[in-house]
């Protein structure tokens, strides 16, 4: 039950106020997102890729309301792409990026992501990196889409995130496999309608595995985007019977949650990236996390006693 009211306080600015000024809040919020500006951020990667990791690097932000502020995400980002290049580590950095950060909920916003997201894309590539989009609600699934469509004509390797959650994913994921797309599977983490979503946890469950299946099975590049261990388990025999070598797919996870486990994929060899999220609007990927598993919030306050 306490996954929708977390997702509810998560687009409500009087809840965004109380929780920002509480005195537990920073601690908690630094553990997970270590860092508000790309100096603060960049010894994190250094540190998680010479440790044999990789990570996708997100700038947090979104909901915004002015064009303004879709070409300062659309700065910062090339600011941080600017960054991985100077240090060499395109190779091991990639990008994670919400369309609604560049634009998609203004007017003429489908155009607007489109023309902000485009020259990340092509910085990125002139580094040896790529993008991939994040999902959003339902509503915004078309227009991203279309979006990851028209990017990969000149950049391939443009990735996307699908949900487990909806009804609908399991013939997008079809679609992306059968094209040889790179495909990050959540379950998902928005509040989203019974008429569209999976409601119980056990039905979600099982609809990762149906669609980790057809992503393991198809052509592209599945991205195994999960904590749990029975899934982790499930996505290493479901590669293995796809015929699939080690480097043929990817474990991701959030910095922060289960950091032994992201060493322990990676010393078997498994490429392991960090989902790493930086930026000064922490506050809706923050309570988005908690959403995901409620039992989270017992788990960040824990974590920042015993500090493993």
């Amino acid at each position: 039950m306490l996954g929708p009211v977390i997702l509810a306080a998560s687009r409500s600015d009087k809840m965004r106020r109380i929780v920002s000024a509480a005195p537990v809040t920073k601690p908690v919020v630094n553990r997970f997102i270590p860092g508000e500006t790309v100096d603060q951020v960049i010894p994190i990667v250094e540190d998680l890729t010479q440790a044999g990791l990789e990570v996708t690097l997100d700038v947090v932000g979104e909901d915004i309301t002015e064009v303004e502020q879709s070409h300062a995400a659309r700065d910062a980002y090339l600011q941080l792409i600017e960054r991985l290049a100077e240090l060499g580590l395109g190779e091991k950095a990639e990008m994670s990026v919400k369309l609604s950060m560049f634009g998609q909920a203004l007017e003429g916003g489908h155009e607007l992501a489109l023309a902000n997201v485009r020259p990340v894309v092509e910085a990125a590539a002139a580094i040896g990196t790529t993008v991939t989009l994040d999902a959003e609600d339902h509503t915004t699934l078309d227009s991203m889409f279309a979006i990851h469509e028209e990017l990969r004509k000149d950049f391939p390797q443009t990735g996307c995130v699908i949900q487990a959650y909806l009804f609908r994913t399991e013939a997008d994921a079809r679609r992306l496999a059968d094209n040889g797309s790179r495909v990050r599977i959540v379950k998902g983490a928005y509040k989203e309608p019974a008429e569209v979503a999976y409601q119980d946890k056990a039905e979600i469950d099982k609809a990762y595995v149906r669609i980790l299946k057809i992503l393991m099975d198809g052509e592209g590049y599945p991205m195994i985007g999960s904590h749990d261990p029975r899934l982790i388990a499930i996505g290493q025999e479901l590669a293995r019977k796809a015929g699939r070598k080690l480097d043929e797919y990817e474990f991701q996870m959030l910095y922060g949650i289960r950091s032994e486990e992201h060493l322990r994929l990676a010393a078997e060899g498994h490429r392991m990236r960090v989902y790493t999220a930086y930026g000064t609007d922490w506050y809706g990927y923050f309570m988005r996390r908690l959403a995901e598993k409620p039992a989270n919030l017992l788990f960040f306050v824990r974590s920042m006693i015993t500090k493993n």
